[in-house]
Parts: C-alpha cells; sequence; structure tokens
C-alpha cells in the first residue's frame, strides 16, 4: 500500500481522483466528512444510546455520542502526530500532492467521530439481542431461506457492519448517503471483511467481519480503490487493513479503558483508591505532584489523572505505529497497536477491574435484560408486518405497526434477506429512549 492512494479524496459516484493540490484549505474534503457525520441525524441519535450504563440518568456517565466526541478528539492528536512522522520520512506527499499533517488528524477524526454510528440501542448487548433473535430466538424460521453469509450477517449482527451501512446505503434521492471520502471509509473500516469465514486467523482485522452482502460491491470498490491488500481467495472477501484503521481503533481502546474506568469512579463502583493505584502506573513520568495535592475533590484528582493517562497513551500508540509503519503498508502487522503498547498490562488492569466492578454491575445487568426483551419484541413485530405486507398477508395491526415506521423506513424489500436487514438498521438507529417508548406503546396494545 502507499500513502498517495490510501489518502484519496474521491467519493461515492464520483468518475475521477479528487486531487488534494487543488482542494480548497478553507473546506477540505476530510473536514467536510467530519461536518456530515455530526449533521446526521444516525449520529444525533448516539445522544441517547448506551456507553456503558443503559437509560442512566446521571449527568456523570458517557453515552455513545460523549465517547464518540473524545474518541475524535483523541483520534485527531493521533492522526496529527503519526502524519508529522509520515510527511517527514515521505516528503514528495506535501511537495508533489499538496498533504498535510492535519489531514491525516482530519481523517482520523471523522472516523473516529463514525466509529459507533452503527451501534443499536443499549450498548453491544443490543448486537446480541439482534443476533440472537434469528440463532436461537423466533426468527430461527428464516434460515433455509437465506444464503450462509446472509444468515451469518443476522446472527452475528455486527455493530461495524452496520456503521458502514449508515454511512453508505442509497435511498430514493439520496444517493450514497453521507458520501464520505475513501480515506475516511478506509479508515473507518477496522475490520475490512464480510462475515465468513468466521475469524479464520488470529490478525486483528479478522476479529469481527465490517460490512453486509448488500453493501459488498460499495466495500469492494472502496478497498481496491486504495489499494489495501487482499488477503482471502475464492469467493471470500477481505482485506488487510487501511493503515488508519490502527489509529481509530487506538483512540477507541484509549478512551473506553480510562473514561469508562472514570464512569465508574463517578458512579462509586470503583473506589478511589483502588483506581489511584492503577491510573498512577500510566502518569508516573508525567504527574506533577505538587499539582495533583493542591486537587481537593475527586472529581478534579480523577480528571487530571485521565487526561495525564490519555497523553501517555497517545504517545506511546504513535510510537508503535511509527516503529512498524512499514509492516502495516505491507499488510504484515495483525495486532492492535496497543498489543504492542509498553502499558498493556496496566490497561489490561483496568479492564479486567472495568468487567468486574462496571460492565457487571447490578444495575448494567438489569438494564440489558430490559433491552434484550425491547429490542426483539421490535424485531418480531415489524419483521411479521414487514413480511405479511410483502406477502399480501397483512393485517390491520399489521398495518398499524408498519405506521410507527418513521417515513424513510417505508422502502420496497423484494429479497427476504434485504427486508430483514433493513428492520434489523431501523431498530438499530432506534436510541435506548425511543426502543423503550415503541415497547411500551406495542405491549400496552397487547395487554
Amino acid at each position: 500500500m502507499n500513502w498517495e492512494q490510501l489518502l484519496s479524496l474521491k467519493r461515492q459516484g464520483d468518475t475521477g481522483k479528487r486531487l488534494r493540490i487543488e482542494q480548497d484549505e478553507t473546506r477540505l474534503g476530510f473536514e467536510v466528512d467530519y461536518d456530515r457525520i455530526i449533521f446526521s441525524a444516525a449520529f444525533r441519535s448516539l445522544q441517547d444510546k448506551t456507553q456503558v450504563i443503559p437509560l442512566s440518568k446521571t449527568d456523570f456517565v458517557h453515552t455513545r455520542l460523549t465517547h464518540s466526541l473524545e474518541v475524535s478528539v483523541v483520534g485527531r492528536s493521533l492522526g496529527r502526530l503519526v502524519g508529522k512522522k509520515i510527511i517527514e520520512k515521505y516528503p514528495y506527499l506535501q511537495e508533489v500532492h499538496g498533504y498535510q499533517m492535519n489531514d491525516f488528524g482530519a481523517i482520523v477524526a471523522a472516523a473516529s467521530l463514525a466509529h459507533d454510528i452503527g451501534n443499536p440501542p443499549f450498548g453491544h448487548s443490543g448486537e446480541k439481542a439482534i443476533g440472537e433473535y434469528f440463532s436461537i430466538g423466533k426468527g430461527q424460521k428464516y434460515k433455509d431461506e437465506l444464503t450462509d453469509k446472509e444468515w451469518q450477517d443476522l446472527i452475528d449482527f455486527e455493530g461495524n457492519a452496520n456503521g458502514f451501512s449508515v454511512l453508505n446505503s442509497s435511498r430514493p434521492g439520496v444517493e450514497g448517503s453521507l458520501r464520505l471520502s475513501f480515506a475516511t471509509l478506509g479508515a473507518f473500516m477496522k475490520y475490512p471483511k464480510e462475515s465468513l469465514p468466521k475469524k479464520p486467523t488470529r490478525n486483528i482485522a479478522d476479529k469481527k467481519y465490517g460490512f453486509f452482502q448488500t453493501d459488498k460491491a460499495f466495500f469492494q470498490e472502496v478497498a481496491s480503490d486504495m489499494g489495501m491488500i487482499a488477503n482471502k481467495t475464492g469467493d471470500d472477501i477481505g482485506f488487510e487493513r487501511h493503515p488508519l484503521a490502527y489509529l481509530v481503533e487506538a483512540a477507541d481502546d484509549i478512551c473506553y479503558t480510562i473514561i469508562d474506568f472514570e464512569d465508574g469512579i463517578n458512579l462509586g463502583l470503583v473506589s478511589e483508591d483502588f483506581a489511584l493505584e492503577y491510573l498512577i502506573k500510566l502518569v508516573k513520568d508525567s504527574i506533577d505532584t505538587s499539582k495533583y495535592k493542591t486537587l481537593e475533590t475527586k472529581e478534579d484528582r480523577i480528571s487530571y489523572l485521565r487526561a495525564l493517562a490519555i497523553g501517555s497513551l497517545i504517545n506511546d500508540a504513535v510510537k508503535v505505529f511509527v516503529e512498524n509503519e512499514e509492516a502495516i503498508l505491507n499488510g504484515q502487522f495483525p495486532f492492535a497497536l496497543t498489543d504492542k503498547s509498553k502499558y498493556k498490562a496496566q490497561m489490561d488492569d483496568i479492564i479486567k477491574i472495568s468487567v468486574k466492578n462496571i460492565y457487571q454491575s447490578r444495575e448494567v445487568i438489569e438494564k440489558e435484560i430490559v433491552g434484550y426483551q425491547i429490542i426483539q419484541t421490535l424485531l418480531d413485530k415489524f419483521i411479521t408486518a414487514f413480511n405479511n405486507k410483502f406477502e399480501g398477508k397483512m393485517s390491520n395491526y399489521d398495518a398499524l405497526i408498519l405506521k410507527m415506521l418513521p417515513e424513510k423506513h417505508h422502502l420496497e424489500k423484494e429479497n427476504l434477506y434485504e427486508r430483514l436487514l433493513h428492520i434489523c438498521h431501523f431498530v438499530s438507529l432506534l436510541t435506548d429512549g425511543n426502543a423503550l417508548l415503541f415497547f411500551k406503546t406495542i405491549t400496552a396494545a397487547q395487554s
């Protein structure tokens, strides 16, 4: 892979290249990507989607929206620091093509901003609830009518693949959805493969999948246009990562490790003394002890340590990336950047505490149980109504259910897989609160 090709400004529907040297510096294409994501309805819905604590009423706790904004800030820093090194190493990128250090930051910031845009309500349990509706729930009956890969898309419903669809799927009058630059889409694609074969290697890029069968053709177009390295054979589609996807992943890893931990501390799920023991290990080389001693509240002390910890992890991730840049370009770096961090043991310790005290806390578990029931009920009612309409046997109840669908979801889908995925997509874009409201409406009507 080469950087000139990887930093593509091309967008869906373009017939030719967009040259960096011809860009308007006051309205750079990569910055347009960020703006389009910020103003999208799918991004706004993240303000009421779970990060850690579902349906939380405390202002301490991060939502998917605040998490995504913070990941984008960390991603921008990672991108700029790496961009500075890349421009120094390959000066022709700037001298001939006009690329700047900040371009890398803009790409990673935009991709980071969108990294959770396809996640369903109620956190990662929302993905599992959708998958299990098909694998062990009422949706099992559709299996024999689908291909193996279509079925795998549904039983392993994946927020990353759904996000790619959110960013690119067309509907009448809106071709290509947000039409982001290929460089931003490449950085977004942490898992550039289809759902089967499942985890064929230990390569980090094969851990999950990144696109549904409906988006396969465009996914291949993006990857091929940027010269991403194909790593599957026969009918299976998969690529080595776009290098900047490593930075998006690192930004996410850094934020959820440190900031979810901070949420747990502020909620009293992790004691301050216990937390300090773990955070100090990350900041021992940068902490100003005298300043720290002047901080009188727990919130201020934890905030100070959080900022230092994120700074330490950013600098370390940049170091790992730069040292392995050639291997990454050659598709020979099958790890996350944090896997090779000198702070890996400390990050692992913090994550273990978060899993035990936060992610598996009673409050989280109780609300995830509610989320399962909500999501599976909505899937069943809307899929049944949508299919009954297609098959010409729609009841009055089905018609009422379909009237609850937003106007943009009133589309004709001739293919069963596309109908099932369409309703999954609709449910996935609901906020936690809206999903709960739909559920109460439907179940009240039944009682």
